[in-house]
């Protein structure tokens, strides 16, 4: 049984994230650049900030869990100035609302976007503003709860297939690219969970 995780510790999390070996952006050029941002907040019980998309047919990413983020534009000054322009604009979270933790590396879609994965400490405050055409509602993840699966469910140590990578949250279940993040990222904060009572 997974205890409760307690703490976020900024400089711990940035020292798992400089030490890592972090997925490579893919050789083939035609995957589109994107940035995101997994955003964490709640000292003493830390969630992930996620949204979920509308619910708009025709829309690829219908009723999907995201993270918050969008393609790299010619007017950024670089992938890091991306993530924090689309959180601005999607949730009307701004750059001094972060603590900036790093990058998480790369990861790709079956629809050939290259996704960056940028982490950061949110401070919670709002107010939290969305466009309901783009993004149906904003989502509060524990991560508690998200480490509890990744332990029942045998995904330690293991890349389990797309279709077998869920993370089930009370009305939505996480999967496809976002689910290998989650992934990805509580691989990295393991050897954490095991021996330090599940403190980040």
């Amino acid at each position: 049984m997974a205890k409760v995780i307690t703490k976020i510790d900024s400089s711990c999390l940035k020292k798992i994230i400089r030490k890592a070996k972090l997925p490579q952006p893919p050789a083939d050029t035609a995957y589109q650049p994107t940035c995101v941002f997994m955003l964490l907040f709640g000292e003493d019980e830390p969630r992930i900030l996620a949204i979920q998309k509308s619910d708009t047919e025709g829309y690829p990413w219908r009723n999907q869990v995201a993270l918050p983020g969008g393609h790299v534009e010619l007017k950024d000054a670089g992938p890091v100035d991306t993530a924090y322009r689309e959180l601005e604009e999607e949730l009307n979270i701004t750059r001094n609302q972060v603590d900036f933790i790093g990058s998480m590396g790369h990861f790709q879609t079956i629809n050939h976007k290259d996704i960056q994965v940028f982490i950061g400490l949110w401070n919670g405050e709002g107010p939290v503003r969305f466009d309901a055409d783009e993004i149906a509602r904003v989502l509060d993840v524990p991560l508690k709860a998200l480490v509890k699966t990744h332990i029942m469910a045998g995904f330690h140590g293991i890349s389990p297939p797309t279709d077998a990578l869920e993370y089930p949250l009370k009305d939505v279940v996480i999967w496809g690219v976002t689910a290998r993040i989650l992934h990805h990222f509580i691989e990295l904060l393991y050897p954490f969970i095991n021996k330090n009572r599940y403190l980040i």
